[in-house]
């Protein structure tokens, strides 16, 4: 028979929902126009919005895979290039952790797991594009990427960078493929690196990955957090946020698909207790507009309740809803991109809009140096 633990695996993995009764059951499709949701403008199958565009918008159903992510005769191409960082030979975030199982809900708190962790050691590789464009010596803007590849790299993001500088939709930009340090939410690593509520993460970047990117490549990094950016998609796109909010200083452009923003903070911390979902519950709309360029997206059948927890903050559409609606509320400038026929992740949507969310992201962006 199979437990509690693996069936909750199964869960995450496959963006099942906890039916009554503790059944398995696929999460519900949300309508765009459902009540409470923000006013949408629909858009028809296959089309983006304008790269230069704030505001909420529905793709989809159907969707046609962007041209910037083939290979283009005659653009010119980036190289590629990688190295591994042993989490032994850093100082931040070492050693790891590693959780046996699941774990339950605690009783005393139900906004956070009772969770039995030990500690690992682990290899985080880094894949680093850099543009055929790019010249030695000079401050390159940069963007960086959470769940960077593990092994061979995915040649999808070179080939949009290589179109999108070739156009000059976007600067010259060298993009850092990070990989996470294993597993996933409360008690792994992942968990600890994507979804705690501080700089720490950002810390790390900054003072373990950057100068080794630099060294390693034979490259410079700006340091104007306007030339900087960083994406992720589920806890990498919590993870995106959370640099950006607590780093102003190192990061202005946020691009995120299905992000996290729920309660999977762990450990508990009582200064930020509803982890993720407190930016839309709290922290936006009680702080003064941050300089800050955010990316959202969302699929219709996207994540509601994928664990044990049942503290009403784990809902991953009404929490992107809530966060397109405290962003407008706040004055930021926001893309935020409904996507019908997609669920976690949104792969099939993202094949159409990512070089497009790329663009709009660095919209604005001029050299300094």
């Amino acid at each position: 028979m199979l437990n509690h633990s693996f069936i909750t695996l199964i869960v995450l993995l496959l963006g099942v929902a906890w039916g009554p009764g503790g059944t398995l059951a696929q999460p519900p499709v949300r309508m765009f126009d459902s009540p409470g949701a923000p006013a949408f403008k629909v858009l028809e199958p296959g089309r983006n919005p304008a790269p230069d565009e704030d505001g909420n918008f529905v793709i989809g159903p159907d969707y046609v895979t962007a041209p910037e992510t083939k290979e283009v005769d005659g653009v010119p191409k980036g190289k590629v290039m990688q190295f591994v960082i042993n989490s032994k030979e850093t100082k931040l975030l070492n050693p790891g952790i590693a959780r046996e199982i699941f774990g339950t809900v605690d009783p005393d708190n139900p906004k956070t797991l009772i969770v039995e962790t030990h500690t690992i050691d682990y290899m985080r590789p880094i894949t680093v594009y850099i543009p055929s464009q790019y010249k030695r010596g000079d401050e390159a803007p940069f963007m960086v990427c959470h769940d960077g590849p593990k092994g061979k790299p995915d040649t999808t993001l070179p080939r949009i960078l290589d179109n999108l500088i070739a156009q000059k939709r976007v600067p010259a930009m060298i993009a850092i493929m990070i990989a996470n340090g294993g597993g996933d939410a409360q008690g792994h690593q992942r968990g600890k690196e994507y979804d705690t509520m501080s700089g720490v993460f950002a810390d790390y970047i900054e003072t373990e990955v950057l100068p080794r990117v630099e060294m390693q490549c034979d490259v410079k990094l700006s340091k104007n957090p306007d030339a900087r950016a960083v994406m992720g998609s589920s806890s990498g796109g919590s993870a995106a946020l959370i640099m950006a909010w607590y780093r102003t200083d190192l990061y202005h452009r946020v691009l995120t698909t299905s992000g996290t923003f729920v309660n999977q903070q762990w450990p508990f911390d009582p200064e930020t207790p509803n982890g993720a979902w407190g930016f839309h519950e709290t922290l936006i709309p009680g702080s003064p507009r941050k300089p800050l360029r955010i990316f959202l997206s969302v699929g219709d059948r996207d994540l509601l309740n994928p664990n044990v927890m049942r503290d009403g903050m784990h809902d991953w559409v009404e929490a992107n809803h809530r966060m397109a609606k405290v962003l407008q509320a706040q004055g930021y400038h926001y893309q935020y991109l409904f996507c019908r026929n997609s669920g976690h992740g949104i792969r099939n949507a993202k094949a159409q809009f990512l070089p497009h969310a790329i663009e709009w992201v660095w919209h604005g962006y001029t050299s300094k140096d």
